[in-house]
């Protein structure tokens, strides 16, 4: 397939050719159910017509000019974000892993400003942050850092869901600036913390005159059952990053500051070209009001809590089974053994689905996905599951 493009991704055999709500259908008109979503970017499902509405309309009249210029639906989205997330401004720019750059090098600048000459930032073992040098230096994964030394210095990593391993590190680096962490780990085995895990890094993170920054690439955007899932704990971290399902498959990310942060990035100090351009903005206003307007973001929480408990019921008494678990849409199915042939055999089965950490089926269907739907993705992967681990006995 495709023998002109750089080969750093394992394609499977299948390519689309159109889509609509949970539904993708290949080149042999093949109809296939999206449990993936474009890995929690399509939240609204394929050709939500409000996002194609807002695109097409904006493609008329302008597509792009320049960050040195206004721009007024940039002004509009970072209005609603704001509002939206009680944080105070917004960087914009074209991904998860650009957004996670600026929020490290304002963490950076944040500890210059305060006299540290060495700013380094906590991270956490089996994140992941992005393919960008500086993102992948800050990812807890040894696998996707192999062969891309000397990574970028600045960062300290302990266990994740591991309050004193952060309360040991900011003890013993007294030049630690920032923490930078999942609300849940999605790349690392969809890792749910304690209910209280946020609650005690805001603590800490004020105690010691640090900054929260939240990497909500993934888990953002109406996925866990709230707009932003640090809502769950009713608090505000200083940055949060987003993107992914902010434009429903147009690129657009998002670093978003607070207090202090708000005011460390000033002109000449970071920039994109591309980054907050109307036809984006417009796709990401669209996706905004949509889960307004729809309600989707509580049906979120009901549908994922659905989708659980069909799934244990199930798979009750399964023997390979150790986890099922959720957060609002956000959904793992931890086996005791690795699992990737699964996708491949739910792709024959006209599923689309990941297996992350080796282990844990990763489901992320858009929010728009109904109840037939969801009882053909859990009885359709509970038989593929069955089937694959009969041949382990």
């Amino acid at each position: 397939m495709a023998s002109n493009i750089m080969p750093t991704y394992g394609r499977l055999p299948v390519t689309f050719y159109r889509g609509e709500g949970a539904w993708l259908w290949d080149e042999q008109d093949n109809r296939y159910l999206d449990a993936l979503s474009g890995i929690a970017v399509c939240n609204l499902g394929h050709a939500h017509p409000a996002v194609h509405a807002a695109i097409c309309e904006q493609s008329k009249r302008l597509l792009h000019t320049s960050n040195i210029y206004g721009i007024a639906v940039q002004e509009q989205l970072a209005d609603k974000l704001t509002e939206k997330s009680g944080m105070d401004n917004v960087f914009f720019c074209n991904s998860g892993a650009e957004a996670n750059e600026a929020a490290i090098k304002l963490a950076r600048k944040f500890g210059h400003q305060s006299g540290i000459e060495n700013p380094t930032i906590l991270v956490m073992e089996k994140s992941f942050h992005g393919r960008t040098l500086a993102t992948l230096s800050a990812t807890g994964n040894v696998k996707i850092q192999q062969g891309f030394a000397p990574l970028v210095e600045g960062f300290i990593r302990v266990p994740y869901n591991d309050i004193n391993a952060i309360e040991l590190a900011l003890n013993s680096h007294k030049n630690i600036v920032a923490i930078l962490v999942e609300p849940i780990q999605g790349e690392g085995g969809v890792n749910i913390p304690a209910a209280d895990y946020l609650t005690r890094i805001r603590e800490l993170c004020d105690r010691h005159n640090i900054l929260m920054m939240l990497d909500e690439i993934q888990t953002g955007i109406g996925r866990t059952g709230k707009f932003l899932a640090f809502q769950h704990n009713n608090i505000l971290p200083d940055v949060c990053t987003l993107a992914k399902a902010l434009g429903n498959g147009v690129p657009i990310g998002a670093c978003l500051a607070r207090g202090a942060a708000a005011h460390v990035l000033t002109a000449g100090t970071h920039g994109s070209t591309f980054g907050g351009n109307p036809l984006a903005c417009s796709a990401a206003l669209a996706v905004l009001k949509t889960l307004e307007d729809d309600n989707l973001i509580a049906l979120a929480t009901q549908k994922g809590n659905a989708i659980c408990s069909k799934f244990k019921d199930s798979l009750q008494g399964h023997e390979h089974v150790i986890d099922v678990r959720n957060k609002g849409l956000m959904i793992g199915i931890e086996l005791d053994t690795p699992c990737a042939e699964l996708v491949k055999m739910a792709l024959h089965q006209h599923l689309l689905i990941n297996v992350t950490n080796e282990k844990t089926i990763r489901l992320l269907p858009p929010l728009i996905i109904n109840e037939a739907q969801i009882d053909q993705l859990v009885d359709t992967l509970s038989m593929i599951i069955t089937e694959y681990t009969a041949q382990l006995l």
